[in-house]
């Protein structure tokens, strides 16, 4: 079998598409994959990493505002097109996966032109602008949350539930013992992260009440983003001597944490609460309102608005109003065992399985 794969960007595009080839490997190891993205994306370096063939592209994102860039991005996509369609007639694909990003578009695109069976997998409860482009021509459009079904209208024989693969790795994460990770085994824990570039307003939310957390009665691990570190610990006196809060810059084993944690406070990037319902963490989300159409503040309310966590929205963020809600979830024994039950609910742990089983259909029909 060969699967040719695409996404580019965000690690919300990479990993998931990562996580598909993975079960694809396992299944079936003699499977050949070829992965598109573009030369300066992490995809070009995250891919490589996985010992995975890559070729890139040259495209640029549209600008929603009248450009003269535009002109150049329709010219990107146009020859960008034309070469993965020489790429596609090389490697012959029995099936090809966009998980979102840019160059997406003209890799799906092609493979729809030449009558290859096509997916594009959709992580957030609002659709980018790659993914409605492409939902018309494609043959299965797969999502991670319900709410997204209403954003491709007149589609619904071509749409399937499936959940985020990424999910499927991070639920078979182990629990380690606290002290393995270097937290406090006899205390619960409150892991707080703007993502690994961290979040300015978060973080000032946070140091504002830092006392009040170093007197609280569970532990809170900040992570700072490795850009603000530096900073951050500047502005904290006497930091060194801190028992109750941990202070890092990034963590790249997350899953491992994750798992340990009781309370997760940070964004709402679609792959990280993929990851966060499958291992049933309550949360507080605070959604960037600078990503794309605010996708953020959609994907968390498909969480809080079925009971998985709190929304506080960016505008509304100061360290009185993230210390009280988090009190009142560490505080409240039967509001933090109802989050956990409907988190995890909302969770779809075989998401792999269920977009492998996309992809057979689509390779029986073919």
């Amino acid at each position: 079998m060969r699967i040719l794969v695409s996404g580019g960007g965000t690690g919300g595009h990479i990993y998931p598409a990562l996580s598909l080839v993975k079960a694809l490997q396992e299944r079936d190891p003699g499977v050949e994959v070829l992965y598109i993205g573009t030369k300066l994306g992490l995809e070009n370096k995250i891919v490589a990493e996985q010992g995975l063939d890559f070729l890139p592209l040259d495209v640029q994102g549209i600008r929603r505002s009248l450009s003269l860039s535009n002109l150049v991005t329709a010219y990107k996509y146009l020859t960008a097109t034309s070469k993965a369609k020489n790429i596609i007639k090389k490697f012959q694909p029995d099936i090809v996966v966009g998980t979102g990003g840019y160059v997406c578009a003209p890799v799906v695109r092609a493979a729809a032109g030449l009558e290859i069976p096509t997916i594009i997998h959709e992580q957030n409860s609002l659709p980018g602008i790659t993914n409605k482009f492409l939902a018309k021509k494609v043959s299965k459009i797969a999502i991670c949350f319900e709410e997204a079904r209403n954003h491709f209208p007149g589609l619904s024989d071509k749409i399937v539930l499936t959940g985020n693969p990424r999910a499927s790795e991070v639920a078979l994460t182990k629990l380690r013992p606290k002290s393995a990770l270097g937290l406090n085994p006899y205390k619960k824990t409150v892991l707080i992260s703007g993502g690994s570039r961290g979040a300015e307003p978060i973080n000032e939310a946070f140091i504002e009440k830092i006392r009040d957390y170093e007197a609280a009665p569970y532990e809170v691990l900040f992570v700072t983003g490795e850009k603000h570190y530096e900073d951050i610990l500047s502005r904290i006196p006497g930091h060194e001597a801190l028992k109750n809060v941990q202070i890092r810059p990034f963590i790249a084993n997350m899953p491992q944490y994750l798992v340990a944690t009781d309370l997760y406070v940070g964004r709402s990037g679609a792959t990280f609460l993929s990851e966060v319902t499958a291992l049933g963490v309550p949360s507080i989300l605070i959604p960037s309102p600078w990503v794309t159409e605010n996708h953020q503040e959609f994907n968390a309310r498909s969480i809080t608005d079925h009971g998985g966590g709190t929304l506080v929205l960016e505008a509304e963020l100061t360290g009185d109003s993230l210390l009280r809600e988090i009190n009142k979830v560490m505080e409240d024994h039967s509001l933090h065992a109802s989050m956990k039950r409907m988190t995890k609910k909302l969770g779809i742990p075989d998401a792999s399985g269920r977009l492998l089983a996309v992809v057979d259909g689509l390779l029986e029909k073919g």
